[in-house]
């Protein structure tokens, strides 16, 4: 898989991407309870996503505002932040706020 996102500043081992101020993550749930996680690095930016990924979006843990939809949810950040994949599944992500 490639992201088209900026690596963060973790460590070497560490999966993880930064994401910007005003980034916006569209997480599509499917019946099976899997999901489909689509970001743009801006909502108000008239280009394509940086990346789409098949996984599950665990938590935020970054300043947000979380909005439902009949196919899911949209989390819209309000503070820079990092993308992290866990370590023990790696189909799963967090997001955490850059300190």
């Amino acid at each position: 898989m490639t992201l088209k996102l900026p690596r963060a500043d973790a460590a070497p081992d560490t999966d993880a991407w930064r994401l910007p101020q005003h980034a916006r993550l569209i997480v599509y749930e499917a019946r099976d309870g899997g999901e489909l996680l689509t970001i743009y690095d801006c909502g108000a930016a008239q280009k394509p996503p940086s990346v789409q990924v098949v996984g599950n979006l665990g938590r935020v843990r970054a300043d947000h505002e979380l909005e439902r939809s009949p196919t899911g949810y949209v989390v819209k950040l309000r503070e820079s932040a990092r993308l992290v994949r866990q370590e023990r599944d790696p189909d799963h992500f967090v997001v955490e706020r850059v300190e």
